[in-house]
């Protein structure tokens, strides 16, 4: 596909996602879309009165539930560049920095690489014994009522994948303007059922996403005007997740302001020629890494450190 029409596909697609989100334009510098973990903190539960009523309960071993995509699992190329689950995760090293308040905290994992908002809900990628990654953990949130300190999450950045990959670009703005649509619906059910499932007091925390595609502005002009769009994109999508995440009392991890997505900033005195978001994205994930293990979307193991400490942040109010 030639970069032009690509450009063109992706101007549009931006314009589609900023009216169904209501976002606004970012501009070089405003290193946040809307300071969600501000805003969602007096809405959802404290963690200090979660662990103070764990340990009321006499609750020695409470479980830390991790939700969603790749990112949950840890996933990082392998020496050959195959995507393998890692134990460097972010659920991982927040589960081991949470340990410090709750000792015992036990940590469950149910994230699928490659899950949608869809196949989170009816299946289709990974095997679970109720049939899909909603059903299995809203069946143990409900069987362990009250054992449960923590629910994360990361869903929504594959939805968009069908609508372009192997796509003619004639078919992408619709595919992707319905797509939006139906990944807001999908959000809303899958955060109600979870909110159902675990109670009102339990804290749930989701996350809005980096910008991998930053790293095409490596590539010459084309890739600049690439990166600017997807970041544009990126942007629209993220201010999706944050408004549905509020809606359900949860808290955010703003991962998008943590990576510097926005900030095109070269920053004085600087020798590279790189953006600071473009400079993030190469020292955060695989995306700038040399073949076989790069370019690959994933976070590296400084990435998941980054995300993790955002995490925190969302559930202390604190910074790492």
């Amino acid at each position: 596909m030639r970069v032009t029409r690509l450009l063109g596909s992706l101007a549009a697609v931006t314009l589609v996602v900023a009216g169904c989100t209501h976002a606004q334009v970012l501009r070089p510098g405003n290193r946040e879309p809307a300071r969600p973990a501000t805003a969602t903190r007096n809405s959802a539960p404290s963690f200090t009165a979660i662990e103070a009523g764990l340990r009321k309960q006499g609750l020695r071993h409470p479980y830390y539930l991790a939700l969603g995509d790749s990112l949950s699992r840890g996933i990082q190329p392998g020496p050959f560049g195959a995507d393998e689950p890692t134990s460097d995760g972010y659920p991982n090293v927040l589960a081991a920095r949470l340990r410090a308040g709750l000792p015992g905290l036990r940590l469950v994992e149910l994230g699928c690489s490659g899950e949608t908002t869809t196949t989170m809900i009816h299946g289709g990628i990974c095997r679970y014994q109720a049939g899909s990654q909603l059903s299995q953990a809203t069946g143990f949130l409900r069987s362990h009522r009250g054992l449960v300190a923590l629910v994360t999450i990361d869903i929504g950045a594959n939805d968009p994948n069908s609508c372009v990959i192997g796509q003619p670009v004639s078919r992408m703005f619709g595919c992707l303007s319905s797509r939006v649509t139906q990944t807001q619906r999908n959000i809303d059910l899958i955060l109600a059922r979870i909110r159902s499932a675990a109670g009102p007091h339990v804290l749930i925390v989701g996350m809005t996403y980096y910008v991998p595609e930053l790293a095409l502005w490596r590539q010459g002009q084309g890739g600049k005007q690439l990166a600017l769009l997807t970041e544009g994109l990126a942007a629209g999508v993220n201010n999706l997740l944050v408004k549905r995440y509020q809606h359900y009392g949860a808290r955010v991890a703003n991962v998008f302001a943590a990576f510097d997505s926005a900030d095109l900033g070269m920053g004085k005195g600087k020798t590279s020629s790189l953006p600071q978001n473009v400079r993030r994205i190469c020292a955060l994930t695989w995306m700038c890494a040399s073949r076989p293990r790069g370019p690959n979307e994933h976070a590296n193991d400084a990435g998941y450190r980054v995300i993790a400490g955002t995490f925190w942040q969302a559930i202390t109010g604190s910074r790492p």
